[in-house]
């Protein structure tokens, strides 16, 4: 029986063999490596992975999707909503069953066609568990990629390009046309390759998150009327330029004014 996509878990299923040719060799899998992929619908990504890894973890909502998948021998089925899933102990897990020297990195890769309507927490949820992650490839809308990826001072440049670029590097790698998708979705859409930075920067988590969402808040105007009362209701007695739009501050300041907070 056919598969209809439901619209409550933003089901688009990729259909297009070229792009997910593409997107394979983007990722690179490689036997024996451990790797999850979460929200493998249709499988169509699926099996080429799986043929490349020789066993893959998949992480599906859909119940009916579930059953289907648990049928294929070389996939482990995880039924659940990804933002519920640990994946840290889900790590554990599978690295306990890999042998060899994949296991020793003690790492696992992630990549996913990602639900368009949850795809910023699913992004948040995984960035909260990096360094159990050694890469992420996503497909998911173009512009939040070009939010991601963007660069200080240009109109995507947001409270998303600072708060995943502290900690990762990341690159548009793939453009992908509504055409390719079963439904096709009314944006474009595009695969982004995260890596962890192997050496991040020290701080505390929820104190970025904080005064780049003060600063994002009201993005047009200067900082002194956001996060410049804001420092100043911390006792912040370090320099910073509040004389300046919170799309003009680069994100090495953000970090650095975070570790001096």
């Amino acid at each position: 029986m056919k598969h209809i996509a439901r619209k409550r878990f933003g089901q688009h299923f990729l259909t297009d063999g070229g792009i997910i040719g593409a997107i394979v060799d983007a990722i690179k899998p490689e036997a024996g490596q451990a790797m999850v992929e979460i929200g493998p619908g249709l499988a169509a990504l699926t099996q080429p992975l799986v043929e490349r890894l020789g066993h893959l973890t998949v992480i599906e909502l859909d119940r009916d999707l579930a059953v289907r998948l648990r049928e294929h021998p070389h996939l482990s089925v995880v039924e659940s909503d990804v933002l519920k899933v640990d994946f840290r102990a889900l790590a554990a897990q599978m690295l306990a069953n890999t042998a060899g020297a994949v296991a020793s990195k003690e790492k696992i890769r992630v990549v996913g066609n990602l639900p368009y309507n949850i795809s910023t927490p699913i992004l948040f949820h995984l960035l909260a568990q990096v360094d159990v992650i050694e890469d992420q490839h996503f497909m998911l809308q173009k512009e939040v990629i070009d939010r991601m990826v963007a660069k200080p001072c240009t109109s995507d440049y947001s409270r998303l390009s600072v708060m995943l670029q502290w900690r990762y590097d990341m690159a548009n790698v793939l453009f992908v046309p509504p055409a390719s998708f079963d439904p096709p979705p009314r944006v474009d859409s595009a695969v982004v390759r995260m890596v962890p930075l192997a050496t991040p920067p020290q701080l505390n988590v929820k104190t970025l998150e904080t005064l780049v969402q003060v600063a994002f808040s009201q993005r047009r105007k200067i900082l002194r009327n956001t996060l410049g009362r804001w420092l100043e209701e911390k006792g912040f007695a370090g320099n910073f330029d509040v004389q300046r739009r919170a799309e003009e501050v680069p994100v090495a300041e953000f970090v650095a004014l975070a570790q001096a907070v």
